[in-house]
């Protein structure tokens, strides 16, 4: 039999002593478990960018491997942690739309988190990646059924930033979701919502900078050009060739944008 694989997504960093001590918890309950950090460098609180960099990984996960994400600014309050049961895999985060990728790209159950017999003790009021997300995504991964840990719920959260709201006969409000090491600005509008993106007329707005390009690879326009590319993640990036769009545009995660296609 394999090893049972635990993932983690955090706003964390690596500077403290936060995901070490996750992993700590998670190995004590799950010698066995092979944990896999997908990024620890989400924006300090950036809830949309931590959803957007699950959902691209997960897929790539074998079955029954089990997620924590940790981006968490309401730890300490009324949230819940939650259980997400999804394509053969299990997602452990607070309820506060780090998931919400997860939702629109599969049928899902969705549990909250209640029997503390399978938390870390004493709880912490502002860790609780250690004391209840690592403990439940351990125990898990080491066999416990998903119902031992809590009842389904349906009114979890669906955040905003899941699907670009449709202004105009031709133009849709979004955000952006992440901004990649390479500056590349990713937004929420994905080519599943706008078929055969490539073959029409195409203007995105960040602010004041309106970019009208749509490139087909990073080499199709010129050093330090603007322009518009669906990512290999099926959302629609501005990038500029061997620079940081980011940096061009002066945007960051979280902004506004607006798409306009005709």
């Amino acid at each position: 039999m394999r090893k049972p694989i635990v993932t983690l997504t955090t706003d964390f960093g690596l500077q403290d002593h936060y995901v070490g001590a996750m992993k700590g918890v998670i190995l004590g309950i799950c010698p066995q478990a092979q944990i896999v950090d997908i990024s620890h460098d989400v924006k300090p609180f950036q809830i949309s960018e931590g959803a957007f960099l699950l959902a691209q990984a997960c897929t790539c996960f074998p079955p029954k491997t089990v997620h924590v994400a940790v981006v968490d600014p309401g730890v300490g309050t009324a949230r819940r942690p939650i259980l997400v049961e999804a394509a053969g895999q299990y997602f452990v985060a607070p309820d506060n739309g780090v998931l919400a990728l997860i939702y629109v790209a599969q049928p899902h159950k969705v549990r909250a988190i209640s029997n503390q017999r399978y938390f870390r003790q004493p709880v912490s009021r502002t860790f609780h990646g250690r004391d209840i997300f690592a403990p439940a995504a351990a125990h898990l991964a080491a066999g416990l059924p998903a119902p031992r840990l809590g009842k389904r719920i349906e009114d979890y959260l669906r955040p905003a930033f899941l699907k670009p709201q449709r202004t105009g006969k031709r133009t849709w409000a979004g955000q952006i979701l992440h901004i990649d090491r390479f500056g590349n600005v990713v937004t929420n509008f994905h080519t599943s919502d706008f078929p055969a993106l490539e073959t029409r007329n195409v203007s995105l707005a960040i602010g004041p900078q309106q970019v009208n390009v749509l490139a087909r690879n990073y080499a199709e326009c010129g050093v330090g050009e603007l322009f518009l590319i669906v990512g290999s993640s099926g959302y629609v990036e501005v990038s500029v060739n061997q620079a940081s769009a980011a940096r061009a545009i002066g945007c960051e995660i979280g902004a506004p944008a607006e798409l306009m296609v005709w």
